[in-house]
């Protein structure tokens, strides 16, 4: 009898203690519905609207980086079109994917320095 208790005990400390941090750490397992989807849904919309970058093409690896002025920077999704850039300023036409920082290149062109 003691045993069951004491692991009925364990297991509501331990349900405690992985809720609280569940609401601690704002986890998706809490209070998800369907307006997050939605919400994701319309900002992901507005992502698909193309958009200028201008910057620097370095390499790293094998693959292309767009860095702009202030130091940030973005991968480029198509590293054959980036190449004969390298090192050069350019400005670069697509749509960007703000989670991964890429920019799904439409165009891309060297830019006056």
């Amino acid at each position: 009898m003691r045993s069951i208790k004491r692991d009925l005990s364990f297991c509501l400390a331990l349900s405690a203690l992985v809720f609280t941090c569940a609401l601690a750490w704002g986890s998706p397992f809490v209070g998800a519905g369907s307006m997050p989807v939605q919400a994701q849904d319309h900002s992901q919309q507005g992502q698909n609207k193309s958009a200028t970058f201008t910057g620097t093409v370095v390499k790293d690896g094998e693959q292309f980086l767009l860095r702009d002025s202030s130091g940030l920077v973005y991968r480029l999704d198509d590293s054959e079109r980036a190449k004969p850039f390298e090192g050069k300023a350019v400005k670069v036409t697509g749509q960007l994917d703000a989670e991964a920082k890429m920019i799904h290149m439409e165009s891309i062109e060297g830019a006056e320095a």
